[in-house]
Order: structure tokens, then sequence, then C-alpha cells
């Protein structure tokens, strides 16, 4: 179906990588999966031409040092602020460039406490027991086509693992890089916090931009133990010639937290719905995002809270705006079982549209299947105030100024939750718009 994407090419890959037998019979089974399983029916639609993607590209091997990265793709990392950060504010990161971790580094004290951070393709050859317990066992592969993609083709991405009892003072970092025409990028990324452990994630995405559509299909596994917390923050600013396609999904035990924390500023296309499955009792589930859709683009977000475990709870707070004919969509699901009583759940929707060109659509699935739990939702679509926007001109802003305030404004509470280096780079990108 797909010339350039055969059994050939996966055997190749796997072959490059030098993976045990049974990788290769998954990698050949989610592309069997994959050819066979048509688009998606839910989020917008979709056309991408598979033949014209370079599926697999790799520019040089994993360093610690980055003396040892090639001088282009350092001056490039270092133009987007990273190795600043990692200097400042993080206790370990890995860069993806392309198909490949290009840089990994986890600091000494860190790596005495027991913690595992390192690139997925080494997790499988340095902890293959490990990595066979928890891969493929949150996200399956023929969920649907882009998941079987990701099965066929998966490259790079973090695996970390934090011991019981185990907090971090720093957050680790993954950042993922396009700087070729019609790329697929496929990372794979688990996250495994044990019981009573904590971690803070940062993830930013970005890419050049060009005339031929690239796509981004990651998947992301996390893993969250009996008392323990995770807050996972991502800021995409793909560039509009990608297709950001993603599946993230958490599992959390009995008294755990799992926090999202989304901010989707670029992508021609995104389709994300970060989820928790809230397994054990008084498990808890948060979902913060923002999606700032302009011209060109179709930002489909929002989180799914599916309730199991007693006493649960679950927040959903999504902040979308459109302007310049952008589309801002919800997408979202919460639903509590049978089982699950005395949980609560809570939905806000806002969106803010610019102009009258631009579009927002909520589409909520809301279910509650015993009669001891509540959900709330909540939703409200609006212009600009035109009466703010005249108070803030009379002033002395010009226009631009006074809508960018009242954007800062709108989006006041995500920003909060945001690391402080993300929450600076999140203000420059909207000065951008």
């Amino acid at each position: 179906m797909y010339s350039e994407l055969n059994e050939e090419m996966i055997k190749e890959i796997s072959q490059r990588k030098g993976e045990p037998a049974w990788m290769l019979e998954f990698r050949l089974k989610s592309l069997n999966k994959f050819l066979e399983l048509g688009m998606p029916k839910f989020g917008p639609k979709l056309d991408i031409d598979f033949s014209s993607i370079n599926y697999y590209k790799k520019v040089g091997n994993s360093t610690s040092s980055w003396d040892k990265v090639n001088c282009a793709i350092k001056n490039t990392f270092d133009k987007l602020g990273v190795i600043e950060a990692e200097e400042k504010y993080l206790g370990g990161v890995t860069n993806q460039y392309e198909s490949e971790v290009i840089y990994h580094k986890l600091g000494k004290e860190l790596e005495s406490k027991g913690i595992i951070f390192l690139s997925t393709d080494d997790a499988l050859k340095k902890y293959p027991d490990l990595f066979f317990k928890y891969f493929n066992t949150l996200v399956k592969y023929d969920e649907n086509k882009f998941t079987a993609l990701n099965g066929a083709l998966w490259s790079g991405g973090s695996f970390i693992y934090i011991p019981p009892k185990t907090k971090l003072d720093r957050p680790l970092q993954s950042y993922f890089r396009i700087d070729s025409m019609a790329l697929g990028q496929f990372e794979r990324t688990i996250i495994i916090v044990d019981d009573e452990a904590e971690l803070s994630y940062i993830e930013g995405c970005t890419a050049m931009s060009y005339s031929v559509n690239s796509l981004h299909a990651g998947v992301v596994e996390i893993f969250v133990g009996k008392n323990a917390k995770v807050r996972y923050s991502t800021i995409q600013n793909w560039s509009k010639d990608v297709y950001n396609l993603v599946t993230k999904r958490a599992i959390v035990e009995e008294g755990g937290l799992m926090e999202w924390v989304d901010g989707n500023i670029g992508s021609g296309v995104t389709m994300k719905y970060p989820s928790c499955i809230l397994k054990g009792d008084y498990s808890k589930g948060n979902s913060i995002s923002i999606a700032y859709a302009k011209e060109g683009q179709v930002l489909d977000a929002g989180a799914k809270m599916i309730h199991i475990g007693k006493n649960t709870s679950s927040k959903i707070l999504s902040k979308s705006i459109a302007s310049n004919g952008g589309i801002a969509n919800y997408r979202g699901e919460v639903k509590i079982t049978k089982g699950a009583g005395k949980s609560q759940a809570f939905v806000k929707c806002d969106t803010i549209l610019l102009d009258d060109e631009s579009k927002s659509d909520t589409y909520p699935l809301n279910i509650v299947s015993n009669k001891t739990s509540t959900l709330e939702h909540e939703a409200s679509v609006s212009k600009i105030s035109e009466d703010k926007l005249f108070y803030l001109m009379s002033k002395g802003l010009k226009e631009e100024e006074a809508k960018e305030l009242l954007v800062a404004g709108f989006i006041s509470e995500f920003k909060k939750e945001l690391p402080m280096e993300y929450a600076v780079e999140l203000n420059r990108l909207l000065k951008e718009i």
C-alpha cells in the first residue's frame, strides 16, 4: 500500500539498532496492523501522503558531551535555549534530533539514587526485563492507525524509572526536534514512578518550516505507583507543516496523582488527549491545557479520565484560543465506572475567539455509571471583549498589544502550572503570534 514502508524497511531498521527477535516480530505485527486500519473516525480530517514520508533518519550517535555533537545540531539546541536550561534548571536531559537521541545526560547524584533515565532504545538493551514488563501494556499497538505506525517504527524517546520513596528536586527533560523535510518522528516514552516517589518531567517540541508535511506520532506510557506523584509538562511549537498525532496515557495506583500540563501552540493539525486511568482507590488525575490555533491550524486537544477505583477524583481545565481563521477544539472523555463509587469529576472548557473567522467546538463525552459519584461540566465560548479592548487602547496600547494582554490574562491559570523556564518560553511564543 505504501511502497516505501514495507517489511524490508522494518527489518533493516531493527537490524541497524541491534534489537532482539521479539522486537522485530512486534514491529512487523504493528506494520501489518497499520496497513490494515483506516484513518481514525474521531478528530479532524487527516490528509497524509504516507508515501512521501522519510520514516527513519539517524544523524549521529548519542553522547553525554555537547562537544561531541555535530556543531550545527548543537547550535540549533543552543538557540532554542535547551543547553542553558540544562545547566540552570534540570537534573537530566534527553535531546532527540530527527529519529534518534543525540545527547543524553543524567546527574551523578541522581544516578546514585538508583534512578534510570536513558533513551528508550538503550533501555531495551540495558534493562530488557524491565522494558518488556511495561512496553506496549498501557498503549496497545492496535488501538488505531497511528499507535500501530509507532509500534512499527518507534525510535528514540525516554525511559525513566524512579525507585520507591525517591523525590527529585529538579525536573527531567526531553526535547524533540525535526529539521528535515517530510520526516516522520515516532519516539516512544515509558515512565515508571514507583510507590511514594515523585517526578516532574518536561517536554519541548519544535520543527523547521517546510512546504512538505512532516508527521509526529509519539506514544507515552506512564505508570504511577501507590501514593506517587507525576507531573508531565509539555509545550509543543511544531511548525504548521507538521501533523502532531500523539497518544499519551497514565495509569494511577492507590493514592497516586498524575498531572498533565499541556500547551499546544504549533503544528498544522494536532490530535492529542492525555489520559488517566484512575485504577487505585483515592487516586487523582488532573489535566490543564491550552491550545492556540492561528491561520491554517486545527488543534483538536483535550483530555480523558477513566475512574475505576473508589473515591477517585479528576479535574480537566481546557483553555482554547483561535485567531485569523484558526480552529481550536476541545475533545474529551470522562467515564466513572460502576465500581468507582463516591468519585468526583470536574470539567471546564473555556474558549476565546479573536475574530469572526475563527472557530471552536466542544466534543465532551461524560458517563457516570453509579449513583454515589458526581460529575460537573462547564463550557463557554466568547469573542474578545470589545469593551476591554477599547479600555486598554484608551490607555495607550496598540490593538495587538491589548489583545496580547487579554490573552495573557485568559491563560494565566495555565502559566502558573508551568515550570519557570517554560512559562518564559510560552510568553515568547505568544508574542510571536
